[in-house]
C-alpha cells in the first residue's frame, strides 16, 4: 500500500505529461469537426474513446519505460562490451537488434500494409537490416569513429539504390527506417548506448552514445529496397481501413473490446523477446539484487499496459479519424488547405509520440541539462509540422518523394560538418523517434484519406509521410546546435576567461589557445 502511495505522485506527473501532449490534437479535430470538415457521430466517438486511451496509455508507458526498459538497456549495453571481444560484441549486436525489431508493434502494422510482400519475410529482412546495423554502431562507439562520414557513405549507397527500384517500394523503404524505431525498440537502443558509453573513459563518450537510432534506421531502408528489386510491387493492391459505423455506447466499446485481444497478444509476444534475453544476461552476468529486478518487472507491467492501451487507442479510434478528415478536407473546395491544417496538426502530435518523451529526457540527462527537454521539443515540433506540410504537398500534385529526401538529406549531412558531434547524433536520432505509432496511426491514414479524394496513387503518393517526419528533425536539431554554439561562443565573449593551469589543459584545450 505505501509503495502504491509513493507512486501517486509519479502517476499524476505522467497524466499531466500525457494531457499536454493529446489535449491540443482534440482540440483542433474538434475544431476541424464542428467548422470545415463534419465526420460522422460515430467516427467522432471511436476518436474520442481512443484519445482517453492513449492519454492512459502514455500515462503508464512513459513511467513503465523509466523503471523497466532504460535500466535493463543501460546494464545490458555494459556487459556486451565488459568482454572487450570483438567478435562477440558484433554477433550479441546483430542478434539484439533482429530481437527488438522483431518486438516492434509498428513493424507488424508496416507488413500489414505491403501486401506485394510475404508479412514474415519483410519482418525478418528489416529485422535482418537493423541487426547488421546496430552491429555497426556499436563498433562505431568503441573505436570512436565520427559519425558524419558513415552517414554520407550509407545514404549515398541508399539513394543510388533507389534509382534501380519500382516506384510503388521507394515511399514504403523510407517509411520502414521511421516505423521500425518505435516506441519498444527506442528506449531500449538508446539505453544500450549510454551503457556501452559508460565503459569508454575519454570526454567524447557521451557524444558517442547517441546515434545507434541514427545507424539502425538505415538497415530497413536497404531491406525493403532489396525487397522491392525481388518481389513485385502489381502483385497487392492498398486496402482503406474499415469506417466504423455505431448505434450506441454498448457497440462503441465492443468495437475497442474486440480490438484489444489482438494488441494484448501483439504486445505480449513484443516484449518476451527482451525479457527473455534480459534473463539470459541476468543469469551470467548482471546478478542483479532481488530488489532491482522487482522494479524492473514492475515496470515491465506498466510498459505492457500502456502499450496495450496506447496500440487500442491509436489504431481502434485514430486511425479511421485521420482517414476521413484527410477525405474531407482534400474534398472541399479549396483543397490546398490541408497544407497549413496538416502542418498544425504535425506541430502538436509529435509531442504525443510515446518515444519522443524518451529521447529528449535522455538528451537532457546526458548534457546536465546544456540541451533542455523544452528546447528539443519545440524543435522537434517544427521539423514535423515542415515535414507534413510538404508530404501534403505530395498528396495533392504527385511529385516522387526523392524530389524532397535528397535534397533534404544532403542539407541534413552538409549540416553535420558545421555542428557539435552531440547535436549530429542527437538529430539523426530524433528522425527515427519522432516517425512513430501517432504518425503511423494519425497522419499517415489522414495522407491516405487525402490522396483517395484527389484520386491520387496512395501507394505512390500518401505513403512516405513517416519518411518525411523522420528527415526534417535531422536539420531542425543541427540548426538548434548552431544557434546553442552561437550563443555559447558569444557568452564566452561576454565574460572573462578563468585562470588555468597548465595540468588543467587537454591538448585541444591548448590548440585552441
Amino acid at each position: 500500500m505505501e509503495r502504491l502511495r509513493g507512486s501517486l505522485p509519479k502517476l499524476k506527473e505522467k497524466l499531466l505529461e500525457a494531457l499536454k501532449a493529446v489535449l491540443p490534437i482534440i482540440g483542433i479535430v474538434l475544431v476541424l469537426c464542428f467548422s470545415v470538415a463534419p465526420i460522422s457521430p460515430s467516427i467522432l466517438l471511436c476518436f474520442l474513446l481512443g484519445a482517453v486511451m492513449i492519454v492512459a496509455g502514455m500515462m503508464f508507458f512513459t513511467l513503465g519505460a523509466e523503471a523497466s526498459m532504460t535500466p535493463m538497456g543501460e546494464r545490458v549495453g555494459t556487459a556486451v562490451t565488459r568482454s572487450r571481444k570483438l567478435l562477440v560484441m558484433i554477433v550479441m549486436g546483430f542478434l539484439l537488434g533482429v530481437l527488438i525489431t522483431i518486438s516492434e508493434p509498428d513493424l507488424q502494422v508496416l507488413a500489414g500494409q505491403v501486401p506485394a510482400v510475404p508479412g514474415m519475410v519483410l519482418i525478418l529482412s528489416v529485422a535482418a537490416g537493423v541487426g547488421v546495423f546496430l552491429a555497426v554502431a556499436l563498433l562505431r562507439m568503441l573505436l570512436g569513429v565520427a559519425l558524419p562520414p558513415m552517414l554520407v557513405g550509407f545514404y549515398l549507397v541508399v539513394f543510388a539504390l533507389a534509382f534501380f527500384v519500382p516506384r510503388d517500394f521507394l515511399a514504403v523503404a523510407f517509411d520502414s527506417g521511421g516505423v521500425t524505431t518505435g516506441p519498444m525498440t527506442v528506449p531500449f537502443i538508446m539505453a544500450l548506448g549510454v551503457g556501452i558509453s559508460a565503459i569508454r573513459n575519454d570526454r567524447h563518450a557521451a557524444d558517442d552514445s547517441f546515434g545507434l537510432v541514427a545507424l539502425c534506421s538505415i538497415g530497413p531502408i536497404l531491406a525493403v529496397l532489396a525487397l522491392g528489386m525481388i518481389f513485385r510491387p502489381e502483385d497487392g493492391a492498398y486496402t482503406a481501413p474499415v469506417l466504423p459505423e455505431i448505434a450506441d455506447s454498448v457497440e462503441l466499446w465492443a468495437l475497442f473490446r474486440s480490438g484489444l485481444p489482438t494488441y494484448i497478444k501483439e504486445i505480449a509476444v513484443s516484449l518476451l523477446p527482451i525479457v527473455a534475453l534480459f534473463g539470459v544476461f541476468q543469469a551470467v552476468s548482471l546478478r542483479l539484487s532481488a530488489r532491482m529486478l522487482k522494479k524492473i518487472a514492475v515496470g515491465l507491467v506498466y510498459t505492457y499496459i500502456g502499450l496495450v492501451l496506447f496500440l487500442t487507442g491509436a489504431n481502434v479510434g485514430f486511425m479511421p479519424a485521420g482517414n476521413y478528415l484527410g477525405q474531407v478536407m482534400a474534398g472541399l473546395e479549396l483543397p490546398w488547405i490541408i497544407i497549413p491544417v496538416g502542418m498544425v496538426i504535425g506541430y502538436f502530435i509529435v509531442k504525443a509520440e510515446p518515444a519522443v518523451y524518451v529521447l529528449n529526457r535522455q538528451v537532457e540527462e546526458i548534457t546536465d541539462g546544456a540541451i533542455s527537454s523544452t528546447a528539443m521539443g519545440a524543435s522537434l515540433s517544427i521539423g514535423v509540422a515542415a515535414s507534413i506540410g510538404l508530404a501534403m504537398v505530395r498528396v495533392l500534385t504527385g511529385i516522387s518523394i526523392l524530389w524532397f529526401l535528397i535534397p533534404g538529406y544532403a542539407i541534413a549531412i552538409v549540416l553535420s560538418f558545421f555542428v557539435p558531434k552531440i547535436f549530429t547524433a542527437i538529430a539523426f536520432d530524433s528522425g527515427g523517434v519522432a516517425s512513430g505509432p501517432m504518425t503511423a496511426a494519425f497522419l499517415l491514414p489522414f495522407a491516405q484519406g487525402a490522396c483517395a479524394a484527389v484520386g491520387g496513387n496512395i501507394v505512390t503518393d500518401a505513403f512516405g509521410v513517416v519518411a518525411m517526419v523522420a528527415m526534417t528533425p535531422l536539420i531542425a536539431i543541427q540548426v538548434l546546435g548552431m544557434i546553442y554554439t552561437a550563443r555559447q561562443r558569444s557568452g564566452a565573449r561576454a565574460q572573462p576567461a578563468p585562470a588555468l593551469s597548465f595540468d588543467q589543459l587537454d591538448d585541444d584545450a591548448i590548440i585552441e589557445l
